[in-house]
């Protein structure tokens, strides 16, 4: 990467990158990283591993020329962070408190989860509970952000929550940090009713024909959905990745149906579309 930007022999297009040019890279990168997982494309996942790798490399390289730190800063930062925030392996599993295991309790975990969490420290084989681990993770991560509110840096439930996250995984994240400190519905019941007075307060304003306030109200509508997903210990990304998988399957289905006789959607009704959109679901069953 530094034989790429040097000013003399590199190359012309790295030489103009910058940590925010650069920066949607990233993004990509991990997506399609996540692709090949999802698709179990053990033969490109190394492929895609390496591009995640190199956006990695190349922002700690523009950050070296600045004087800011290296990629050996990055690779140190990552290691004192995991010993840090693993102390259950560095000094054993007896680190692993009651109050530890308490705060695994998440709201919106299950009552499964919760009732493996209070079990014990340990398990039958002696090893550190893993539903334990978790609100380990989150304590660790709570005294962080209580130095850095010492040190003069913002403190609060939904600080370090990235504003430039997919707008779905941002909402999980927040309406689980609300949760960790007792802002939520007792009962999974309370969210759902919530996701449907959202849905009352969206149709008011769509009768209304205000596309601001129908804006406003949608994104209240998408944030109880991912709040939900939350509450049911489900990623909603995925939730919604599956639905997009879903729809492209049988879209494709109907395109398929018309194609062997000789049609094409845009001639059809939507009755028509509808049915044949029917037939190739009812074949999914």
């Amino acid at each position: 990467m530094a034989r790429l930007r040097d000013p003399h022999e590199g190359c012309p297009w790295d030489q103009q990158q910058t940590h925010e040019t650069i920066a949607p890279y990233a993004i990509e990168e991990a997506y399609e990283v996540l692709d090949a997982i999802t698709r179990k494309d053990w033969q490109a996942f190394p492929d895609e591993l390496g591009d995640l790798l190199l956006q990695v490399v190349y922002q700690a390289q523009l950050a070296q020329e600045a004087g800011q730190f290296d990629l050996a800063t990055v690779a140190r930062m990552v290691t004192e962070k995991m010993i840090r925030r693993h102390p259950h392996v560095t000094f054993g599993p007896d680190v692993l408190g009651d109050d530890v295991a308490e705060k695994s309790v998440v709201e919106g975990q299950g009552d499964t989860h919760a009732q493996t969490a209070l079990s014990g420290k340990e398990t039958e084989t002696g090893e550190a509970s893993i539903a334990a681990l978790p609100g380990q993770w989150e304590k660790l991560k709570e005294q962080e952000r209580r130095t850095s509110a010492a040190q003069g840096k913002r403190l609060g439930a939904l600080a370090g929550v990235p504003p430039q996250l997919p707008a779905l995984i941002r909402a999980s994240k927040i309406a689980s940090r609300a949760a960790r400190v007792g802002f939520d519905w007792p009962e999974v019941e309370g969210v759902v009713a919530k996701v449907h007075e959202e849905m009352d307060e969206f149709s008011v304003e769509l009768a209304a024909g205000d596309k601001a306030r129908m804006q406003d109200e949608l994104g209240d509508v998408l944030f109880s959905l991912a709040s939900l997903a939350r509450r049911l210990d489900m990623d909603p990304e995925a939730c919604l990745r599956q639905a997009c998988d879903k729809f492209t399957r049988r879209f494709e289905g109907v395109e398929a149906r018309l194609a062997e006789d000789g049609l094409s959607m845009q001639d059809q009704t939507v009755e028509t579309l509808d049915a044949i959109w029917n037939e190739v679901k009812r074949t999914e069953a």
